[in-house]
């Protein structure tokens, strides 16, 4: 894969692209998938668990709002600034996620109570990188479909497993 000089200067919210950019798009990654496989409409909830420097920091670097936003469907160089924080209290004050929302055409609207569907292990990591996080999607009867692990490997570049 060829990098352009361009590709290492990341546009997104946040004061680190490692907690805020590459969160942002692994979580959108996670809602494509999800559509793509043909899950979205089967999906009643999502979970998100942050490790290592993502799970010890991400309140202060703004992590949690980011997955929020990408599951949402935005993308950290075309994301509203201006409706980033209404919508992160919006999904706060309702308990509403729009899966992929963000995007052309309806969304799937599931309950999403962060402080139980988005946790952060301050003292765990995960064995490939320090910025892990690992994404779930559950049926209605709490069956999985999906789970996927991410890093954020620096510059908002994102990896999987």
């Amino acid at each position: 894969m060829a990098i352009s000089v361009f590709d290492l200067f990341s546009i997104g919210i946040g004061p680190s692209s490692s907690h805020t950019v590459g969160p942002m798009r692994a979580s959108r990654m996670f809602a494509t998938r999800l559509k793509q496989d043909g899950l979205l409409a089967q999906t009643a909830a999502v979970r998100a668990e942050l490790f290592g420097s993502l799970g010890a920091t991400g309140h202060g670097h703004g992590t949690p709002k980011a997955v929020l936003l990408g599951l949402e469907g935005n993308e950290p160089h075309t994301v509203d600034v201006a409706r980033a924080e209404p919508d992160v209290e919006r999904i706060r004050a309702t308990g509403r996620l729009r899966l992929l929302g963000a995007d052309i055409g309806p969304a799937h609207e599931i309950d999403f109570d962060e402080s139980d569907e988005l946790i952060l292990h301050r003292r765990r990591s995960l064995p490939y990188h320090a910025n892990g996080m690992t994404l779930f999607a559950y049926d209605e009867s709490g069956h999985p479909l999906l789970e996927k692990t991410y890093y954020s490997v620096g510059g908002g570049f994102v990896v999987d497993e």
